[in-house]
């Protein structure tokens, strides 16, 4: 497969039209045609369903949509990171990340290298475990930064000084909102809101231990930000991480720790083997340099 090929597949994915692909990609449109007809036989799988009105990808085209945005991204940094001013620090920074107070040091120190280096960029990815796992192992990430304990036997690894709390978010009126901390027999009866990842984990199996089955969990979640906003609704009260959710006097939320105390470490890893870019390079020298440096 051609990049080139790929990257009129991907417009086409996008416009959903071959003579709207075309004229973005400034083709004729019986090239492109020819070109898509050339790489489904090549493929030997049908990409597209074409409609009257417009394109549609099939099953495979969704597969190869995803595979070839990776190949692309791959690409585009390889040739970045290479054409780039090698005697000054530059090319591009991919992190892939979740929710966590950990990332305020990682943010610290991307913004000293972005000051110290105006030709570096940075691309940030959000995704859980899984999702940034794939696109590190795919080449598409630098860095990863985990949450909690996950088998990372595969990569290099960096621990942080900083760990996630676990706790309650609720409305400051909310019934518990008058506890200091909260116990696993205080949520017995009530509607509760969940990191999905955390439920797929079961994370909370030894904290909530023989009341597990009576939880009662009535949603889950990816990002904690659309959760809050059931829990302002009084929806839910919602397990999150601390300090990713303004509570302050005018946000109506407030937050709880879990008791016992519920914590998860936060884990930067990178793949073994693998030589790093120059700006990748800075960013572990840096970062090393912050956990290593005496408060």
């Amino acid at each position: 497969m051609d990049v080139r090929v790929l990257r009129y597949f991907l417009a086409i994915a996008q416009e959903r039209s071959i003579s709207h692909a075309a004229q973005v990609l400034h083709v004729s449109q019986p090239a492109l045609s020819r070109q898509m007809h050339d790489l489904e036989t090549e493929l030997g799988t049908k990409l597209f369903d074409r409609g009257p009105r417009e394109i549609k990808l099939t099953q495979d085209g969704h597969y190869l949509r995803e595979r070839a945005n990776e190949i692309v991204t791959l690409v585009d940094k390889t040739a970045f990171n290479l054409q780039s001013n090698q005697v000054i620090i530059s090319g591009r920074l991919d992190i892939g990340a979740g929710e966590s107070v950990g990332m305020q040091r990682i943010m610290d120190v991307i913004s000293h290298i972005l000051k110290d280096y105006p030709e570096v960029h940075i691309r940030l990815h959000s995704g859980d475990f899984g999702d940034v796992a794939a696109k590190l192992d795919a080449g598409v990430l630098d860095f990863g930064v985990i949450m909690g304990e996950q088998p990372l036997q595969q990569y290099n690894t960096l621990r942080l000084p900083e760990v996630d709390h676990w706790g309650v978010l609720m409305p400051v009126h909310a019934r518990l909102a008058t506890q200091t901390v909260i116990h696993p027999a205080d949520l017995l009866g009530q509607p509760l809101i969940i990191s999905e990842q955390a439920l797929m984990q079961s994370r909370f199996l030894d904290w909530w231990g023989n009341l597990g089955e009576q939880m009662n969990i009535v949603g889950t979640y990816n990002l904690i930000f659309n959760a809050a906003l059931l829990a302002k609704n009084g929806s839910g009260y919602t397990l999150a991480f601390e300090h990713l959710i303004d509570t302050s006097k005018n946000s109506k939320l407030t937050f709880r720790r879990l008791a016992p105390e519920v914590t998860d470490p936060i884990t930067i890893i990178w793949k073994k083997n693998q030589t790093l870019s120059n700006v990748a390079q800075l960013f572990l020298h840096r970062l090393q340099a912050t956990i290593k440096r005496p408060n």
